[in-house]
């Protein structure tokens, strides 16, 4: 007899090959190190700190983004933003992160990119744009032919320090039906707040696009106020920070619920409303760890939003800076908090419910694709029991 069932906590291999979506990984932040070596020798830039290893090169970006300095993990990023602006630069890296994410077991993602960063050797933004959508295109057949699915779409980001943000928020506009799923804003919350941006939002709105905002990551719940009351963001990127609006050990009353583990909870409005509005929201474990939202994995928020039901997501960020993968950060979470195959899905079908294609797209992912996946998975304890092979079989008379 095997004690496995349904619920077993699944393996690393279970866990690559589980159908995975994923809402917030930045272009820039996912590049092979060998791409950005043989990148810089074509494209004549020589400031790489390491030229010629590419598994140096891959320490020294972990590192720097490990280092709590925030001008060593800034430089992580002109780096690679340095190697990306070429036509054919941008459609190599957008393949090669299509086809790096299909062969972790996504089947659903959107990549962010600022269109702005890609400018310094003549570009324009429409053929920044173009480029990186043919890229995504030419990995998903790529990946096809490789035994694996994915749908990459693209997230435009503005910087929330410059005053581009309605221009990229027209141009995401534009491309909507061509690969662009909707808008961003990234870069420093302090100091930059969501409402520097309005008229991008407001236009947005009035265009019935979507958008999402980097908001409550290094800074707290009034940037995660501003971002869905005052800028009207349909999810809200990492919102990691909602857990100050919560007390774990509230007591009973107005705004208390109920939490197995820890008892009663009480939840603040914000916190409150995010949950009760279904706010999505995109978080990134590994990379929380290292800009100091969560002194660990076992004290990371999600355990607890989990646990509350709010609409959590698991997500890599940057996943050469963190050197992670989907597959990593479930990883993570499975042995911190012994998540089973269940618990996965419950956080792909919430990334999916919040996706930005079309409702009968997701609903079709979700019941044809996801389900039946960790389904398959699930049942895979079934055939674990089966009699060994001694080397008998049978035969007719």
């Amino acid at each position: 007899m095997t004690s496995e069932t349904p619920n077993t906590v699944p393996t690393p291999e279970q866990i690559r090959r589980a159908p995975k979506a994923l809402l917030h990984d930045h272009l820039d932040g996912g590049l092979r190190p060998a791409t950005i070596i043989e990148l810089a020798r074509e494209t004549g830039y020589s400031g790489l700190p390491e030229s010629d290893d590419a598994d140096r090169l891959n320490a020294w970006f972990r590192e720097s983004a490990d280092s709590g300095s925030l001008e060593r993990y800034l430089e992580t990023f002109a780096h690679t933003c340095a190697v990306m602006q070429t036509r054919d630069a941008l459609v190599r890296v957008a393949a090669e992160c299509a086809e790096d994410l299909a062969a972790d077991g996504v089947v659903y993602a959107e990549v962010r990119y600022a269109p702005e960063q890609h400018l310094e050797r003549g570009l324009t933004l429409e053929q920044v744009v173009e480029a990186v959508n043919e890229g995504f295109r030419l990995g998903e057949r790529r990946a096809r032919a490789a035994g694996n699915r994915i749908r990459v779409g693209a997230l435009l980001t503005a910087m929330r320090h410059a005053a581009r943000a309605l221009e990229i928020a027209e141009l995401a506009n534009g491309y909507r039906d061509q690969g662009v799923v909707g808008f961003d804003i990234a870069g420093a919350e302090a100091g930059y707040p969501p409402t520097r941006h309005l008229d991008a939002f407001e236009f947005l709105k009035r265009e019935n696009n979507h958008f999402t905002i980097h908001a409550g990551e290094a800074f707290g719940l009034p940037s995660i106020w501003q971002a869905l009351q005052w800028c009207g963001a349909d999810r809200l990127g990492h919102g990691v920070r909602i857990i100050d609006d919560i007390d774990p050990g509230g007591a009973a009353g107005a705004g208390a619920v109920s939490d197995a583990k820890s008892g009663e909870v009480r939840l603040g409005r914000l916190a409150a409303y995010v949950r009760d509005k279904r706010v999505p929201l995109e978080l990134c474990p590994s990379s929380n760890l290292q800009t100091g939202a969560a002194a660990s994995y076992a004290e990371h928020p999600i355990g607890l939003l989990r646990r509350l039901n709010f609409r959590a997501t698991v997500n890599t960020d940057n996943r050469l800076m963190s050197g992670t993968s989907m597959s990593a950060e479930f990883g993570h979470l499975v042995r911190t908090f012994g998540y089973t195959l269940d618990d996965m899905q419950w956080f792909t079908v919430n990334a999916m419910k919040s996706a930005f294609i079309p409702f009968d797209e997701r609903l079709a992912m979700i019941n044809e694709v996801i389900k039946p996946g960790y389904a398959e998975l699930k049942a895979e304890w079934l055939f674990h029991a089966a009699a060994p092979d001694n080397g008998l079989t049978s035969a007719s008379g």
